[in-house]
């Protein structure tokens, strides 16, 4: 992730660190827990690929015609919770598909929070009604984040493949207010929304959203199907990257946290227009970006694990190439910890083997190389260089 916000307002974020530093992970907060030097990690949880949506880019392939007989069960799934607990898991991030189609979902909440896990979920926000707010509130599930890919219903509808989505995700979001229930807005931007950036910030500050969380798209799923004509070029990304820096720069950073995902280099941009600009945050935001150790925090920070129990780097990464284990097999808490383990040993090496572009670049140290996902599906191997990257040395 590239935290726009809290570099941008870098020391009072390095003061913070620091003083959870030496904390126990579940006692510190959730934006912070990304520079937190441990590799017990945040777990994003496909529950299941059914999905009453057909999204252009998901990354799962979830629709609503998709059922999965091989999903874990409801007692895997909750002994899986048991063993994330005995991880030390700070966090899991439930997501899908759609998440609230799994009728037991607050059972998994409910045995998360009474183990100590913080809980948040991922979802379309269309099957948001006031039952399910409440429940959401009442099974200890701390955030929500929701997708908005138009800021109207002719651009979201036809993205998501629903007429009607829209206004089911913007009343989403108001019911999660009426319980209280801190929200996100994320979007996926794309050659046909990238117009409607700056609407859909706003559309954040009108929803009450406490987030805004941009993702550049992932050839994974069904979103490599749509890559080569849905994703941006450099001129977009240095556009959108401008104005979310620009918005960063009017906006009360205890209102509103904007950052973006699946493009570690993201920070250089950042760093480059606050010293450009004469930030006196500059050198601390610098030290925030090398505390994640080269930006992307997947097999290190990040596990995922998908509705069959297989364990991956992270969520785009769901390729056989990336698999590290299945929780049937071995429970997630000894595949997390096997240092022989050859999916997580190449994610965690410092430096990493890269070539190309990403090999030779001055800035590897602060982004890692940037996505793994979109090099291996441009250069056939882990070490390609990221084709997404428009950073010039």
């Amino acid at each position: 992730m590239n935290r726009i916000t809290q570099c941008m307002h870098g020391r009072g974020t390095v003061s913070s660190v620091m003083h959870h530093r030496d904390r126990p992970l579940s006692e510190v907060p959730g934006k912070y827990l990304a520079f937190m030097q441990d590799y017990r990690p945040v777990v994003f949880w496909n529950l299941t690929d059914r999905c009453n949506l057909a999204c252009a880019h998901c990354y799962s392939r979830s629709r609503p015609d998709l059922m999965t007989d091989d999903e874990l069960s409801t007692g895997e799934a909750l002994a899986l919770i048991d063993d994330l607990a005995a991880a030390g898991v700070p966090l899991i991030l439930f997501s899908g598909g759609e998440p609230l189609l799994r009728e037991d979902l607050p059972e998994f909440a409910r045995a998360a929070a009474e183990r100590g896990i913080r809980t948040a979920l991922s979802t379309n926000g269309t099957l948001i009604t006031s039952d399910v707010a409440r429940m959401i509130k009442e099974t200890g599930i701390g955030y929500v984040g929701i997708s908005l890919d138009g800021a109207g219903p002719e651009t979201h509808d036809t993205f998501r493949g629903c007429e009607g989505a829209f206004a089911r995700a913007v009343e989403g979001f108001a019911r999660c207010r009426e319980a209280g229930i801190r929200t996100g807005l994320r979007v996926t931007l794309t050659r046909e929304n990238m117009g409607e950036l700056e609407a859909l910030l706003d559309l954040a500050g009108t929803l009450g959203a406490s987030r805004f969380c941009l993702y550049w798209l992932v050839p994974s799923g069904r979103g490599s199907e749509a890559y080569d004509r849905l994703q941006v070029g450099p001129k977009e990304v240095d556009e959108a990257l401008t104005l979310l820096y620009r918005r960063a720069q009017e906006t009360d950073p205890g209102s509103l946290e904007i950052l973006t995902v699946d493009a570690p280099q993201d920070c250089i941009h950042l760093l480059r227009a606050m010293e450009r600009d004469g930030s006196p945050d500059v050198r601390e935001a610098e030290a925030l970006v090398r505390s994640l150790n080269g930006g992307c925090s997947a097999g290190k920070r990040v596990a995922n694990i998908d509705p069959r129990g297989n364990v991956y780097p992270c969520q785009f990464a769901r390729l056989p190439e990336y698999l590290v284990g299945n929780i049937r097999d071995r429970p997630f808490s000894r595949l997390w910890q096997d240092a022989e383990n050859p999916v997580l040993s190449w994610f965690r090496a410092t430096p990493r083997d890269l070539s190309g572009k990403c090999g030779r670049c001055g800035y590897r140290d602060l982004c890692g190389g940037g996505c793994r996902v979109r090099a291996y599906a441009a250069g056939g191997h882990l070490s390609a260089e990221d084709p997404f990257c428009f950073v010039e040395e």
